[in-house]
């Protein structure tokens, strides 16, 4: 078998083990997310992102709270807010 095809199975797996996963590592949610470990380091520093650091120094992050930040400030598409809004007359 190609390397390339198993990496990319490889690759495939440790995504779905780390779907079930309900804490995740510092390393975890820069994957899960696709957030830069610089940029994810000043979120948690400046107490933008909910996470805990049990023994004050490896920081852990709970998948649905993850999930809930990520899709926080969700913008509706035109077409259902014209259906919520009123017609100004």
């Amino acid at each position: 078998m190609d390397n390339f095809l198993i990496l990319e199975r490889l690759d495939r797996l440790e995504r779905l083990l780390m779907a079930n996963k309900e804490v995740l590592t510092f390393e975890e949610t820069c994957d899960y997310t696709g957030i830069s470990r610089s940029y994810l380091y000043k979120l948690t520093a400046a107490g933008h992102i909910p996470h805990s650091k049990p023994n004050g120094k490896l920081i852990f992050f709970e998948r649905k709270k993850i999930v809930d930040w990520l899709l926080q400030n969700e913008r509706k598409p035109i077409p259902e807010i014209e259906t919520i809004a009123e017609p100004v007359r």
